[in-house]
């Protein structure tokens, strides 16, 4: 449904979207914990094979990696269609990681807060002084978060023009400035491209490198990670997945994107087993210091307090002691899911050279449940008000475009639908004003004994919809 937590919009040939995949998708009977090493490598090796089978997925890499101990890291399917060309069988393809760049980006700023080069708290016009912030104060750290309220480059229609050209970045800067501000920051959460764009300029103004050298030297040749570079679009790579997009009619050649444009949100190219060592490090204290990786990894609250489950490049999911830090990517002919189970030191990392569903997000949650069990339902509890005051039109500013959501009751409970759309969500009441559903939390907002708002908490997105007809 469309209202669950993974904000999916697939790239096509009009548009490029670095898709974020936070969610953890729903499970088959099948994928239920196998305690046995012997039969849980045939289990995961059986289960991604199966994923590749599908007509829409060109090719995968895999990697489930346990502490110490490679459960699997394997290939499956084809890296190549036109020539008919396996995936490598040890995984060593690479392959466009879209928007899991994000978490490169964030680890940058961060080591350059511990070397004095940036500050959190500054406004990001101290970094980036030409920059029309509209007369808000917009803190460096509200770029790392989806909270700025800056305008995503991505869902912008001149776009489709841009992404074909080789122009200079601040082309598509001038394009963003000029938008309006589409929540006075620190009110939202709305996943933005353009804050990971501006990142990078930060990181290319105090680090003195470009971001592509920044990247290189400070983070992939410290950690060995041999596989993994800035990507192009023009040179050639041995080892590199050839992209595809799906099409009602099948799979066709990804569509062109020059790659100045996704930059510092989307433009790394990595392996899986690249993609472990980088998970690691980062999350085994050998990139950042203790203090740095904590703020890195922990959500901060919009400016009213409320609570949020987005880092700085990283997804923080899931219930009890399998919470995982996550993130996915998509871009053109690619899509990629990468989870981190910090209780059980589990990696688990999928790379798909297609758009095709399902995605990869599907199958890293599939795999983990294997090692780790599925995670726990969410049980409902009664609710004992009156569930009539809740219905009725919610509106807000979401990813793209306004988003309506109509609230609606019958016996069985309370109905969330978006707009325009067939897809209804049932979701159940866990307590006071919050329903939930998969990873997806709906909360109203009673002031003055009205319901005058309902926040939509994706991970990826806390949407603040205002009830219609209420001030």
């Amino acid at each position: 449904m469309s209202v669950a937590f993974e904000s999916r919009v697939l790239p096509s040939a009009a548009i490029l979207v670095f898709l974020v995949t936070l969610s953890l998708p729903t499970v088959t009977p099948a994928s239920a914990q196998v305690p046995d090493r012997q039969a849980l490598v045939a289990a995961l090796d059986s289960t991604a094979r199966a994923h590749a089978d599908n007509p829409l997925v060109a090719g995968v890499s895999v990697a489930v990696v346990r502490g110490t101990d490679t459960l699997l890291m394997k290939g499956y399917g084809k890296v190549d269609l036109e020539w008919d060309m396996a995936t490598p069988g040890d995984a060593g393809a690479s392959y466009e990681i879209g928007s899991m760049t994000k978490q490169f980006t964030a680890a940058a700023i961060f080591q350059l807060v511990e070397a004095g080069k940036v500050d959190l708290d500054a406004d990001m016009t101290t970094y980036l002084p030409g920059y029309d912030t509209q007369g808000f104060g917009i803190p460096v750290r509200r770029l790392l978060d989806h909270t700025s309220g800056i305008k995503g480059y991505t869902e912008m229609p001149a776009f489709a023009d841009l992404r074909m050209l080789r122009l200079p970045r601040d082309t598509l800067v001038a394009l963003v400035q000029a938008e309006p501000l589409d929540f006075e920051p620190g009110t939202a959460l709305i996943y933005n491209n353009s804050a990971y764009f501006l990142l990078g300029l930060i990181i290319e103004k105090v680090s003195g490198q470009s971001y592509e050298e920044y990247v290189m030297e400070h983070l992939f040749e410290p950690l060995g990670m041999e596989g993994s570079y800035y990507c192009s679009e023009r040179a050639i790579r041995k080892g590199r997945a050839h992209g595809y997009d799906a099409t009602p009619a099948g799979l066709e050649r990804a569509a062109y994107l020059d790659h100045t444009w996704p930059y510092a949100a989307g433009s790394l190219c990595s392996t899986v087993g690249d993609l472990v060592r980088w998970n690691q490090a980062l999350h085994g204290g050998r990139l950042l210091p203790e203090d740095a990786y904590r703020r890195m990894i922990t959500p901060m609250p919009l400016k009213d307090g409320t609570p949020t489950r987005y880092a700085a490049g990283l997804g923080v999911m899931g219930e009890g002691r399998h919470q995982v830090l996550a993130h996915g990517g998509g871009i053109n002919g690619f899509l990629s899911d990468g989870r981190y189970y910090a209780q059980d030191d589990l990696t688990v990392v999928a790379l798909q050279n297609s758009t095709g569903s399902p995605g990869p997000g599907a199958l890293t949650a599939a795999l983990a449940n294997l090692v780790l069990g599925p995670p726990p339902e969410l049980f409902g509890t009664p609710f004992s008000g009156n569930l009539d005051e809740l219905t009725g039109r919610y509106t807000g500013p979401a990813r793209g475009r306004p988003l309506t959501m109509v609230v609606t009751r019958d016996a069985d409970g309370l109905v969330l639908t978006p707009e325009g759309t067939s897809n209804a969500a049932r979701p159940v009441h866990l307590e006071g004003l919050t329903w939930g559903m998969g990873q997806t939390r709906s909360s109203f907002v009673r002031e003055g004994g009205v319901i005058t708002a309902l926040i939509l908490d994706q991970g990826s997105g806390l949407y603040v919809l205002k009830r219609e007809g209420r001030e």
